[in-house]
Parts: C-alpha cells; structure tokens; sequence
C-alpha cells in the first residue's frame, strides 16, 4: 500500500473516532461468515458502525487526534475491529446479547473501549459497560425523581378539592 493511501486511511479512521462519543476494539476475526454477517447486521440494527482495521492505522489515526488514547495502545494486538456508537452502553450489550444467543461462542471479544472519556481495557469489564446509562437514560432518571415529588402535591390538592365539593354537595342535598 502507498503512503499516500495510508495517510487517507488514517484520515478516514481518525474523522470516523471524532464522529462518535464511543468506541470499543474487538477481536472478530474467528468469526466464519455467517456469525461475522449476523454481527454486521446486528450492530447495523443497533446503529452502530463496525469496522476493520489494521492495528498501525488506527494507532496512527488515535495519535493525530487531540485526547490521548496511549492507554488503548497495548490492546492494538492480532485483528482488531472498532465498533464505533453514540450511545455508551449498546455495543457491551449487543456483545453480551451474541455471546448469549451462541453458549459455545467466545467471540466477539473485547479487547478495549473508550466510553465518556474513560478508557476500560479487557473481556472482564464487559459487565460494567454494559451497565453504564446512557445520556437518554440518565435525564429520563433525573425527570422521574423530579416529577414525582410534583405528582404527589398535585395528587394532595387534587383529593382535598373532591372532598371538599363531596361535602359540599351533600349539604346542599339536605336542604
């Protein structure tokens, strides 16, 4: 390949990781077609990009951005795939949801992930991504705590004003 491609490559990868909020590096490549075509579709349901790359491209792409992302370097190891998403948590649980659908499966596998500025670097903290909120959950949390406080003063002055008029209107009945 010409370093000219590879400057346009890198270019490519580094423009795609700005897009996004997250990504996590996966090992796919055991994967025979069927299972990496399910996965495709999949992560296109799940409206994530997946993505394969050669692990010096997207270190050099990682290196020409402004954050600094050398504690993902040593996960850049064997084949690596990104799959790259705007909500934190979807691609931990679209990985948990095939290792689950298929028991003998041991791929795809997590090798890193950078989520809201954090970076968690192995398999084992699958459990934990998978568990982080997303924006839309956390606000959707928040709103909640913050109408039911509302709801139950509006629900007082509501049940006071009917037996208030309840006994209003039975007096005026005994007349």
């Amino acid at each position: 390949m010409k370093k000219e491609d590879k400057a346009i490559i890198i270019e490519k990868i580094a423009d795609t990781i700005k897009q996004y909020s997250c990504f996590y590096l996966v090992e796919t490549a055991g994967l025979n077609a069927e299972k990496t075509s399910a996965l495709r579709r999949a992560c296109n349901k799940a409206d994530i990009k997946l993505l394969v790359v050669k692990n010096s491209l997207l270190h050099k792409a990682l290196e020409s951005l402004d954050q600094d992302y050398s504690e993902i370097y040593p996960a850049l190891k064997e084949a690596t795939s990104i799959m790259f998403s705007n909500v934190g948590n979807a691609p931990a649980k679209l990985i948990k949801d095939v290792l689950k659908n298929d028991k003998d499966a041991k791929l795809p596998l997590l090798k890193a992930a950078y989520v809201e500025e954090t970076v968690y670097l192995g398999a084992d903290q699958l459990d934990t991504l998978a568990a982080i909120k997303s924006k839309n959950e956390l606000i959707a949390d928040v709103v909640a705590l913050l109408q039911s406080p509302a709801k139950n003063v509006v629900s007082a002055l509501t049940s006071g004003g009917t037996k208030l008029h309840g006994i209003l209107e039975t007096l005026s009945n005994k007349e």
